[in-house]
This record gives C-alpha cells, sequence and structure tokens, in this order.
C-alpha cells in the first residue's frame, strides 16, 4: 500500500520512533482542529457557478498561507481557465466526517454549489472512529448534495497500519464502495503524487509542504475538471 511505504519511508528520515509514537504522532493531526480554517475563494461572479470544497486540514492549507494551499491554487486556475466558476473553500482543519455532515446543509443553502468536493475521513481513521460512521456521514454528504443538485468528486484517503489490516483496508474500501454506489466522481487517494518523497512534507511530516501543493492541485484537477464542462 502507497500510504503504509509512505509512513515508514518517513520514520526512518525522522528521529527513531517506536510503532506505538508513530500512532501517537498520527493523532497530533486532531489536535489541529485549534487551528482556524481558511476560507480561500475566488471573487464571485455575475451568475458563477461554484465549487464547494468540504475538507479537513490538508485542503485548509494548514502550516501554509491560504494562498499556497492546492484549493487556493485551483481557484486560481478555475479563474484563468474556466470563466463563469469559482471556487469556496469550506475546509477546516481537523474537522471529521461528522462536523462535515452537520455543515453541508448549510454550505449547500449558502452557496448553491454545482460541484461539490468531499475530501474528509482521515481524522476519523486517525481516531479509529467505527467505520460504519464514517462511511454514514460521507453518504449523507453526498446524498444532500447530489440532491441539492450538484455534482460530487469524493476524494479518498489511506490509514497508516498501526489500527490494524481489517481497520485501514475497510477504511480505504469505504470511499471507493460510496462512489459506485452514488455514481460520483473519484480521486482514491489525495496524497498519491507526493506520499513517496518525505521532502515533500512539514516536520510533522502529516501535512505537504508548499511546494507539493501544486502536484496535488494537478493530481485533483484530473478528476475535477470534467465536472466543470
Amino acid at each position: 500500500m502507497i500510504f503504509k511505504s509512505w509512513l515508514f519511508k518517513n520514520l526512518r528520515y525522522a528521529a527513531p520512533r517506536s510503532r506505538i509514537q508513530c500512532a501517537i504522532g498520527w493523532v497530533l493531526l486532531v489536535f489541529a482542529t485549534l487551528v482556524p480554517a481558511s476560507f480561500a475563494q475566488t471573487a464571485p461572479a455575475q451568475g458563477a457557478r461554484t465549487i464547494l470544497v468540504m475538507g479537513d486540514s490538508l485542503s485548509a492549507a494548514y502550516g501554509l498561507s491560504a494562498a499556497q494551499g492546492w484549493v487556493a491554487l485551483t481557484a486560481d486556475r478555475v479563474n484563468k481557465t474556466q470563466p463563469g466558476w469559482r471556487v469556496v473553500n469550506a475546509s477546516i482543519s481537523g474537522e471529521t466526517t461528522a462536523g462535515g455532515a452537520s455543515r453541508i446543509a448549510g454550505e449547500l443553502k449558502r452557496n448553491r454549489p454545482a460541484v461539490v468536493v468531499i475530501e474528509l475521513g482521515a481524522n476519523d481513521g486517525l481516531r479509529g472512529l467505527p467505520l460504519q460512521q464514517t462511511r454514514s456521514n460521507l453518504e449523507r454528504m453526498i446524498k444532500l448534495s447530489q440532491a441539492a443538485g450538484a455534482k460530487v468528486l469524493l476524494v479518498g484517503m489511506r490509514m497508516p497500519p498501526n489500527l490494524g489490516r481489517d481497520y485501514t483496508q475497510g477504511f480505504e474500501r469505504t470511499f471507493g464502495e460510496l462512489s459506485k454506489l452514488h455514481k460520483t466522481a473519484f480521486l482514491p487517494f489525495l496524497l498519491e503524487p507526493i506520499a513517496l518523497d518525505r521532502g515533500a512534507f512539514q516536520a510533522d511530516n502529516l501535512h505537504p509542504i508548499a511546494t507539493a501543493q501544486p502536484k496535488l492541485r494537478d493530481h485533483v484537477w484530473k478528476a475535477l475538471s470534467p465536472l466543470l464542462e
């Protein structure tokens, strides 16, 4: 699994840690809930259609300026290449699928998006939350978005192996199964382009650095751009 290989490659470059310490390091991401969200968006044009991004710290440009994150870079590309579209980033560092599910109705009403990008679940996995709970929350977000007339791009995530094979594999399958069931656009793993490159991450070995963000933008763009046609 790419994510597993990436995790252990990171550890070889860091100070020696035990497997338990590895798990603790991952749990630190949960405490990023104290960091406020970066609401990056393009200026709305008259009658512009909206791309709404519902994500966690990976989409909220954690540790960077908002303008450096992949969502803001996507907004710049949209502004230049997709007239009539804008991007609203409603991502919050530390957000769980429960948080996203509780906010989605309000965001849909407020922004009336034509496309919803859902990048949530990592914090569920880090906390070891029940897979069915994560699945139900993501499914609620998908259903409400589609009921509001929006196309959905579901962005998947993978977990390190410390919670066991069954949980790790079940977590990964959740995204693909939901996408297939509800016929959404799908990106299996947000961090795939940089997962094996320790130098692409900040000192916490969790969050991508600024120079890695264009790779994430380009990776997401492959799945997002067809929804804008």
